[in-house]
Formats: structure tokens, C-alpha cells, sequence
């Protein structure tokens, strides 16, 4: 049986395929901006970077893909599959359920953080 984290790192690994150094210099910073400013502020920020970078867009679909995830347990697959109701699911939600997304997020960000590195 797998392991949480490599379900995430399998995952991850799926994600980065294919990633250039913009998405990978991005990932980098990503952990850091979600503790200091948030999951949802840190979302946003990055959806309204996406129409003018593909890596944003990217990056977007990947978190929200993972927090769709049964593994994650903190969105429904329809809701992670469109921004808009992803933010509501997340805004909507209590206090517990809030800190368990972005423990995902840090956790499947961690890993792509990693692997974008090894492929770019």
C-alpha cells in the first residue's frame, strides 16, 4: 500500500512533465507565499497571472487538480475542476477544513517544487 506522500509525489511527477524553467522558478516561491499570505489569496493571485502566463495556469490546475483528489479529501472533483467554485468550496468551508487544504497544498506543492526541478 502507498503512502500518502507517494501518492503526492506520483502525482506531482505526472504534473511536471514537460515544464519549463518559468514554471519551475515559480514553484519555488510558491510554499513560502501560501504561508504568509494564504491558500485563497495565493490562488487568486495566480488565476489572475494565468491569462498572461501559461505557467500560472498551470500551476492553478495542478493545485486545484490535487485538492480535487479523493487522496486530498478537501474538495469534490467538479468543484477543483473550475476556479470559481473551488474559491467558493474553499471560502465556504470551516476553519478545520481550511487548514487541512492548505496542509494539501503546502504537501503536493513540496513535491511539485521538487520534481520541476529535476526535469527543467
Amino acid at each position: 500500500m502507498k503512502t500518502l506522500d507517494q501518492i503526492r509525489a506520483a502525482y506531482a511527477w505526472e504534473c511536471v512533465q514537460g515544464v519549463d524553467d518559468k514554471y519551475t522558478n515559480l514553484a519555488k516561491g510558491l510554499p513560502a507565499l501560501v504561508m504568509s499570505n494564504g491558500l485563497m489569496q495565493t490562488l487568486a493571485f495566480l488565476q489572475s497571472k494565468a491569462k498572461e502566463n501559461n505557467e500560472h495556469a498551470k500551476i492553478v490546475r495542478h493545485v486545484l487538480g490535487w485538492l480535487g483528489r479523493p487522496e486530498a479529501q478537501v474538495l469534490r472533483e467538479e468543484q477543483s475542476r473550475d476556479f470559481a467554485r473551488a474559491m467558493a468550496a474553499l471560502a465556504g468551508c470551516d476553519s478545520l477544513h481550511y487548514q487541512r487544504a492548505t496542509a494539501e497544498a503546502l504537501g503536493i506543492l513540496k513535491w511539485i517544487r521538487y520534481l520541476a526541478s529535476a526535469v527543467a
